[in-house]
């Protein structure tokens, strides 16, 4: 068991680790992009990454405190599940209704690694290996799945 402090050190390490290996890679489009705070461009949706001692999830969360307005991006990302899935080579588990860690309500799509332990140092490269191809993925298709949102920004 870590000590608080110690919890945060290790969190705060990993995830500037990660941040200094994903730094060199390009997006999509071919600019720098800050990879550790991913803007969509869309308010209320986010690229989260996650990792505790248990897991590790990486998705799209659409945060949108209307309920009818979550539901359509959700469905508007329905409708280019073929494309994400095309893009990141693998199914994603679509969750329309879920909470957050403070309880409020939100949209998923996420992969998720099990088990995986952020505070052990022997499990880094493997949350690296998860995240790196993913978070690429997700770029690769948000690159031309954004304008499927146009007429909701």
């Amino acid at each position: 068991m870590y000590s608080k402090t110690e919890a945060t050190q290790l969190r705060q390490a990993f995830w500037t680790t990660l941040g200094q290996y994903m730094q060199p890679v390009p997006s999509a489009d071919g600019g720098p992009v800050n990879w550790m705070n991913y803007k969509t461009g869309l308010k209320h949706v986010y690229f989260r990454l996650h990792a505790d001692n248990r897991h590790a999830t990486v998705g799209i969360e659409i945060t949108h405190p209307d309920e009818d307005l979550r539901e359509l991006f959700f469905e508007q990302f329905r409708e280019l599940r073929t494309m994400l899935e095309e893009a990141t080579g693998e199914a994603w588990t679509w969750e329309p209704e879920a909470l957050n860690e403070s309880g409020q309500p939100l949209a998923r799509i996420y992969q998720e690694l099990r088990p995986a332990n952020l505070f052990n140092r022997d499990d880094w490269p493997q949350l690296i290996s998860f995240f790196k191809p993913r978070l690429v993925a997700l770029d690769e298709f948000w690159s031309s799945g954004q304008y499927a949102f146009d007429e909701l920004r």
